[in-house]
């Protein structure tokens, strides 16, 4: 099995505003999430954040926390997908729409995780409490979830990046 690395960053306003985006092309289209994708050769899982957030959104991200590490697996795929996530509440720029993503802030009461993947609601309120996690996910299809497994962490053994 051959493993795919990505990124996936929150942005994050106080305490009780979230930005996620409607992503209008390509995989998990139709679906509201963080902003992300896949690592580039050379290049880190934060540095990969910060660039796929100003690609997505027109954001800079000056600090990125790395909160989580999610496993995803797809019944009858040969490749697994190792999913590092973010978030920052230090940024700047104008918030713009991009031809992959539409932005939108969201008040954490209000999140649509019915318009979201399915797993989102497994490990977005560890996301949100500030806990660190580590979270495996089985799928059939884009659906349906066959297993899943989430740890929180003491500690994080993950980092800050400032740019």
């Amino acid at each position: 099995m051959t493993k795919a690395v990505f990124s996936l960053v929150f942005v994050r306003r106080l305490n009780d505003e979230i930005l996620l985006g409607f992503k209008k092309r390509g995989f998990g289209s139709g679906k509201w999430n963080g902003f992300g994708g896949k690592v580039e050769p050379a290049e880190s899982v934060a540095d990969c954040a910060v660039r796929e957030l100003r690609e997505e959104c027109g954001l800079n991200a000056e600090r990125v926390d790395e909160v989580g590490l999610l496993e995803f697996q797809f019944e009858g795929e040969d490749t697994s997908f190792e999913v590092h996530v973010f978030q920052t509440y230090n940024f700047s720029g104008e918030l713009t729409e991009s031809e992959e993503m539409r932005p939108k802030w969201f008040n954490v009461n209000e999140i649509p995780f019915k318009e979201m993947w399915p797993d989102d609601e497994y490990w977005f309120p560890y996301l949100l409490r500030g806990d660190f996690f580590t979270g495996n996910f089985l799928y059939r299809g884009q659906d349906l979830i066959l297993k899943h497994n989430i740890e929180i962490l003491e500690k994080p053994p993950f980092y800050t990046v400032f740019h």
